[in-house]
């Protein structure tokens, strides 16, 4: 026996090791990254907001240690060493991409709010001294008031995407600039067909999927991005195009479900909690029944 639990010992603790990951590598090109403006009041306040919303079920509050130890790899105050000695493009990377237990928020967040996150977290550490990124002066729209505007080609089954921008007056089209373009959903947002950039008009095409579900008219709500914003700026719309599957949602209430009232429960659920109960009144009756026996066996003798 000794043997046998010797052995379950080493394979749970091998299976352990298994999962715990390596160090987290970054890129080294995204561990040099930093923010294309200088952390204000504002920003920290902003990234406290988004922090708070979205990392303290894990990180907990910075500097109180009130972290989730029970998750693997821990995730550790945001306070202390174990994040403040990374580098801001290794944090905007990590955030960004996720790990494990840690959700990726790129499509969750923008990159600009990743950016105020770590100015929150940065908050926390009085040595830090921030280093902003010289502005990328070739390949900038040098114009202003960038707007992204969203078209259903419904004969070509694409959705178009029109970026375009106004300098001395005019509007002019923006060439050559990456465009995401996303579905919301309710836990975050799916991404629709891959990255595209814009050709000589500011046009980008994106497939869309025949299978996509909308509301009861088939609308569907599209949020579309250009992710450079080092050059371009926070650059986003959110549009409703009927280019879904009209969907009629069926109550939750609608059938027999676990999470629906009692009468409408599972029928073997409903079975089997009347049996439990029925049973455990009629042994409570019957223990009764047999004190009353006994009690009357003393009375006679």
């Amino acid at each position: 026996m000794k043997l046998y639990a010797l052995l379950a010992l080493l394979l749970l603790s091998g299976l352990n090791s298994f999962s715990q990951d390596p160090d987290w590598i970054v890129p080294e090109n995204k561990t040099k990254d930093l923010s294309p403006f200088k952390f204000t009041d504002e920003n920290v306040e902003a990234g406290k907001k988004i922090f708070e919303a979205n990392c303290t079920s894990c990180h907990g509050h910075p500097g109180q240690g009130d972290y989730n130890s029970a998750l693997n790899p821990v995730p550790g105050d945001p306070a202390t060493g174990k994040i403040q000695n990374n580098s801001d493009g290794t944090l905007h990377y990590k955030i960004t991409n996720g790990r494990g237990a840690m959700p990726a928020f790129k499509n969750i967040l923008s990159s600009t709010d990743i950016w105020n996150v770590i100015a929150y977290i940065r908050s926390f550490n009085e040595d830090y001294a921030q280093e902003v990124a010289k502005k990328i002066i070739e390949g900038t729209f040098e114009g202003k008031d960038l707007k992204i505007l969203l078209q259903y080609l419904k004969d070509k089954e694409q959705i178009q995407a029109s970026v375009s921008g106004i300098k001395d007056g005019a509007k002019i089209p923006v060439k050559n600039a990456e465009v995401n373009l996303f579905a919301k959903r309710v836990f975050g947002n799916l991404p629709v067909d891959e990255v595209k950039r814009t050709d000589e008009e500011g046009y980008a095409y994106f497939m869309a999927p025949a299978d996509l579900p909308g509301d009861s008219a088939g609308y569907v709500s599209f949020v579309a991005n250009l992710p450079n914003e080092d050059l371009y700026g926070t650059v986003n719309t959110d549009t409703m195009l009927q280019a879904g599957v009209p969907t009629h949602p069926v109550s939750l209430r609608a059938q027999r479900a676990m999470w629906n009232t009692i009468w409408k429960a599972p029928v073997w659920l409903l079975i089997a909690y009347f049996t439990v109960v029925a049973g455990v009144w009629g042994f409570i009756f019957y223990i009764l029944f047999q004190i009353r026996n006994i009690f009357l066996l003393g009375k006679n003798n």
